[in-house]
């Protein structure tokens, strides 16, 4: 019933827009995703509990030099297009990498990105090319015409939660080591 309770009260504040809305999120007890969330997203990767889903999204380890990151892998249209939708919060070190056919500029449109994250892309060899940090989150009922969008040239596209970036020394020309990575067909 608490979790039900808690609920009712983040879902209230997201979608009013209240502006403490991240922390009514990390109280105690308060949901890490909202109903529109991936449902295969691993919990391993989320801030706080969620069931285990029967088909997670397969996770990666990527290696940079100061940090491992634990990457959820989307590799298809509908899990890149799902993203990290609805997640309030992750776990730090922790996020999804976007893989796509081929390099390219690929932009981000971030509608219903419910908690602020940061963007890295990626050449084919894993080294930054773009950084954008502290991309703000929308709610539910922020306008499509000001829901942020985000620019970048690479093959991949590695979202953590804001400030991860900077406190890893994650920044354009620094290599991250990935595993094969392929994008699925469409």
């Amino acid at each position: 019933m608490l979790e039900l309770r808690w609920a009712g009260v983040l879902a209230t504040a997201l979608l009013c827009g209240y502006a403490n809305a991240p922390a009514i999120a990390r109280a105690a007890g308060a949901p890490v995703v909202a109903a529109c969330a991936d449902p295969r997203l691993p919990p391993e990767l989320l801030d706080g509990s969620v069931p285990a889903p029967s088909s997670p999204l397969p996770v990666v380890t990527g290696t940079a030099p100061h940090v491992k990151l634990r990457l959820a892998v989307a590799a298809d249209e509908s899990t890149r297009e799902l993203g990290l939708m609805c997640v309030l919060r992750l776990r730090p070190r922790a996020g999804m990498i976007f893989v796509f056919p081929s390099s390219q500029e690929w932009e981000f449109w971030m509608k219903d990105t419910l908690a602020p994250l940061d963007m890295l892309w990626l050449a084919d060899d894993g080294t930054i090319t773009a950084v954008a940090a502290g991309v703000p989150a929308s709610t539910r009922q922020t306008p499509d015409d000001q829901v942020a969008r985000r620019r970048g040239s690479g093959r991949f596209v590695i979202e953590l939660q804001a400030g991860e970036a900077a406190l890893d020394a994650l920044g354009v020309g620094t290599r991250v080591l990935l595993p094969a990575l392929k994008a699925e067909p469409q």
